[in-house]
């Protein structure tokens, strides 16, 4: 408000952050005589609740989920209402968004613990902690319709987004149109959200969001009273500048178009880029941002579209404060290929890497492509390093063929033949693979081509060879002399540490509550303590039976990384 005074604005678009579904803020501008870009405060109020939501679209016809839409009063209530809904159900904050204040519980004992790990972050995240409980719909597909309605009584939906890659309740990859409707579905979906919509006197640009079973039933989630994240996809495949629209209706302006001028055309993709680390489950991570290499804006060589909407840069620190999203990724064509993510639900990433993510493995064909990209890339280095040490001349030492690489528990004996265009990589069964490219020692990224097929490698340097990622592979690849591979095998593994008696801290943040004291004896399973990174409370369990020997943090404490929180005996 202190921004507006200052400089005079006659309006406000919010954004699309939490303040753009705050009544209170578009209660003060409505005060001062400045034009929240937005819906109506009421409309706010009604679709920000989603118990006085879910009530009202029952009333307007729309589809909705089995529940207790009654406020719930303590964990035994949770519980006692689980049980009658039936299991798997949805613990949901009812003010809740962003994948706030959400938990599924299947059994008593999940719904107790999760009633109250959604009610924290609720308070936290809202202001608000009441809660209430839904049945879960397995195997779902979260699909939205985007509406958007003027003040002159027209509404109109732009068809649907999918946003059914997730973790912890939050969006990944969104794309428009869905591969999963039909016309039927989409028409029918898009007319009771515009339903809704006029239900609650709606105006400017909004999200119906829907739970979609295997059978192409729907059942309404929430409304988003905003602008969202994954709004870029639905102005590419449409051609309407959502923005654009919603400062010409809070100008009093009818929408310039009908719902028969609202075609689909082509196919539009948005990967969100969050500051996490899969290794470790998904978990936030912070830090500085020491590489950031954003691709060109715009038209591409092939007829596609690529937008990158971000707020961060190469050097930036990464808080702990804040949402780990960093940037959204967007990208359109004519057609979606059909071999991108078609087969999803909204446990997706769950499903794919059930053991939590432990990096991709690659096939036999790419590892020796990988192989012969770093002997190649090796032989380069090693002529670059004699050169800069002052040894290289025409009687000094010379960087030799015979080279031994050693990735993803593999060994390849090598030979190389270089010329002024690249070299030739020949293995010991006879396979000689071509490699060429242009990187230089010290690049970040190499673009190699072997036989023709390009390679994109993230390239670290480790003693006596590469770290390589590409395609979900992080490899340590060692490029050896004969000599030195013989010798390196003599080496001693070096052991990890035994931390197995230690609850270690597995992100940066905040302790909230530790559950156990000295002398305890604990179970597995137990929640042990509860630490908050990123606005996201997360519940640490023992991972056997044990007794707590010291306890190293009290709530309120800041940890770091593998910070010691318990010792067991």
């Amino acid at each position: 408000m202190a921004a507006i005074k200052a400089t005079g604005a006659q309006a406000v678009h919010p954004g699309y952050g939490f303040l753009s579904e705050n009544r209170n803020f578009a209660a003060a501008l409505e005060a001062a005589g400045v034009v929240f870009i937005g819906p109506p405060s009421p409309a706010i109020e009604a679709m920000g609740d989603k118990i006085t939501s879910k009530k009202i679209a029952q009333e307007a016809g729309v589809s909705t989920v089995p529940g207790y839409m009654g406020l719930i009063a303590d964990a035994d209530e949770a519980v006692k209402i689980s049980a009658q809904i039936g299991y798997p159900v949805m613990i949901k904050a009812s003010a809740g968004g962003g994948g706030k204040g959400m938990r599924i519980a299947w059994n008593d004992a999940e719904a107790r613990e999760g009633f109250q790990s959604s009610k924290n972050e609720a308070a936290a995240s809202f202001g608000d902690d009441r809660i209430f409980i839904e049945k879960f719909v397995t195997q779902p597909r979260h699909i939205e319709i985007q509406v958007l309605a003027d003040k002159h009584g027209n509404c109109v939906y732009l068809h649907e987004r999918e946003c059914s890659i997730q973790r912890r309740n939050q969006k990944v990859i969104e794309e428009a149109p869905s591969p999963f409707l039909d016309e039927a579905t989409r028409k029918a979906m898009g007319e009771q959200a515009c339903a809704l919509a006029r239900a609650v006197g709606y105006t400017s640009a909004g999200t119906v969001e829907f739970i979609v079973d295997g059978n192409r039933n729907f059942y309404f989630l929430e409304m988003n009273t905003r602008l969202q994240v994954e709004h870029p996809v639905t102005e590419l495949i449409t051609g309407v500048d959502l923005v654009e629209q919603m400062i010409r209706v809070a100008n009093g302006e009818p929408l310039p178009f009908t719902q028969q001028d609202l075609k689909i055309n082509g196919w539009a993709m948005e990967s969100r880029l969050y500051a996490e680390d899969p290794y470790r489950n998904f978990l936030p991570s912070i830090g500085r941002l020491t590489r950031y290499r954003p691709p060109v804006e715009g038209k591409t060589d092939r007829g596609g579209i690529v937008r990158n909407d971000t707020g961060v840069y190469e050097g930036g620190e990464i808080s702990m404060f804040y949402d780990p999203m960093i940037a959204k990724l967007c990208t359109w064509a004519p057609t979606r290929e059909e071999a991108i993510a078609g087969n999803i639900t909204t446990a997706f990433i769950a499903e794919e890497y059930p053991e939590g993510f432990q990096g991709a493995t690659l096939d036999e064909v790419t590892l020796r492509r990988v192989a012969a990209a770093a002997a190649a890339m090796n032989r380069v280095a090693e002529i670059r390093r004699t050169r800069i040490s002052g040894t290289m001349d025409n009687h000094s030492r010379r960087v030799g063929d015979d080279w031994m690489v050693s990735l993803q528990g593999e060994v390849y004996a090598v030979q190389i033949a270089a010329d002024p265009n690249g070299s030739t990589v020949t293995f010991a069964d006879g396979q000689a693979l071509r490699v060429e490219s242009d990187w230089t020692p010290g690049q970040p990224l190499a673009r190699v081509w072997v036989e023709g097929t390009v390679l994109a490698i993230k390239v670290g340097k480790v003693p006596m060879g590469f770290r390589m990622r590409l395609r979900g592979a992080d490899l340590k690849v060692h490029v050896r002399t004969p000599r030195q591979h013989a010798l390196a095998g003599l080496m001693l593994e070096k052991a990890p540490p035994d931390t197995s008696k230690y609850l270690l801290c597995p992100m940066p943040g905040l302790v909230v509550k530790i559950n156990v004291g000295v002398g305890e004896e604990v179970q597995e399973g137990q929640a042990l303590a509860t630490v908050e990174a990123m606005k996201m409370e997360n519940i640490l369990k023992a991972e056997r039976k044990g007794v707590v020997k010291a306890v190293k943090a009290s709530a309120g404490a800041s940890l770091k990384v593998d910070d010691v929180i318990l010792e067991f005996e």
